[in-house]
């Protein structure tokens, strides 16, 4: 296992001098990380003035105090995303990372899931921030370059579809946020995929993408037995990798068949897939990412109309 699954990054926008918790941060360099301030010393306005001076964006803490940390930070979102003196992508860096963390959490500690209001919460906040700020998705990449893939991709998926569904949708926020939170968990089957097949760089055997494959429809029933969430959250997490033209799993279905949570999912879900870094790959830019969908499109994967309001939607955005 990677030493750096024992690590959590911090954005040192979200580090107030005034109220942090006491917690040890480390710097890293060069792939270690090295103790910056320990749990007894205040973080004080010269360590950040140091820290901004040397264009340090993160300090990282053992994951050991995250539960102290992600209480903190969950707890602190309101204010700090209503500072005058944060910019909009240093506000974008806290509530991703902040997101990402609740992910990590979730995946971790299964009995999370029936935190719902702890969900809730960081989804509205999303939602709020991607349809009022041009920069939502310049902060976003910025986070995900500082996180584990399959936590990071699926706090961007869930910023990149409740994007979509406010601006193409008319629904009621209560519908959006069951949006946001499908989104954010769709992977969550990813629990039952033991981890040597998940960190594995080389390309997987057929056996191997099977066991995969299967982790639309161990989510569903997993969350489903729970009993806490609603449909368009279910649809989300079992449908996400069907195609239009039938041509997906877990269930084959095709066309409008396909619940339109899920139809939007697919499309953020590939789009993210393709911009991120992988082991085996370096992440594509977003016009070859484009590139890659509009053959993906033409093959019928996607639904052409929400496909073509997607890119036109997204470019508008990498384009501010």
């Amino acid at each position: 296992m990677s030493k750096d699954r024992y690590w959590r990054a911090i954005s040192i926008d979200s580090i107030s001098p005034d109220y942090f918790p006491s917690v040890a941060l480390y710097l890293r360099s060069g792939g270690n990380y090295v103790l910056y301030k320990d749990p007894d010393r205040m973080f004080t306005a010269v360590d950040f003035q140091r820290l901004e001076r040397s264009f340090t964006e993160f300090l990282y803490v053992r994951s050991g105090d995250m539960d102290v940390l992600s209480e903190f930070m969950e707890n602190s979102l309101t204010e700090l995303l209503a500072r005058d003196d944060l910019s909009s992508v240093a506000k974008g860096r806290i509530l991703y990372q902040t997101s990402v963390n609740y992910v990590i959490d979730l995946f971790e500690s299964p009995e999370t899931t029936d935190n719902l209001p702890r969900c809730r919460n960081l989804v509205q906040h999303i939602l709020q921030y991607v349809a009022k700020e041009p920069l939502a998705m310049e902060s976003l990449q910025t986070v995900t370059n500082n996180n584990f893939y399959i936590f990071a991709h699926a706090v961007q998926v869930a910023a990149l579809s409740l994007l979509l569904h406010e601006k193409l949708f008319d629904l009621a926020n209560d519908e959006m946020i069951d949006v946001g939170i499908g989104s954010l968990i769709h992977d969550y089957g990813m629990i039952f995929i033991s981890g040597e097949i998940l960190d594995k760089n080389d390309a997987l055997s057929d056996i191997e993408y099977y066991k995969v494959k299967q982790h639309t429809q161990k989510g569903y029933e997993f969350l489903k037995r729970s009993g806490n969430y609603s449909e368009v959250v279910l649809n989300i997490v079992r449908y996400h990798h069907e195609r239009y033209d039938g041509n997906g799993y877990p269930t084959g279905i095709k066309g409008d068949d396909i619940p339109r949570s899920g139809q939007v999912a697919a499309i953020c879900d590939v789009y993210s897939a393709l911009i991120m870094d992988r082991a085996h790959r370096k992440a594509n830019t977003h016009a070859d990412a484009i590139k890659i969908m509009r053959e993906e499109a033409k093959n019928g994967a996607f639904n052409p109309e929400i496909f073509n309001q997607f890119v036109e939607i997204i470019s508008k955005r990498n384009s501010a």
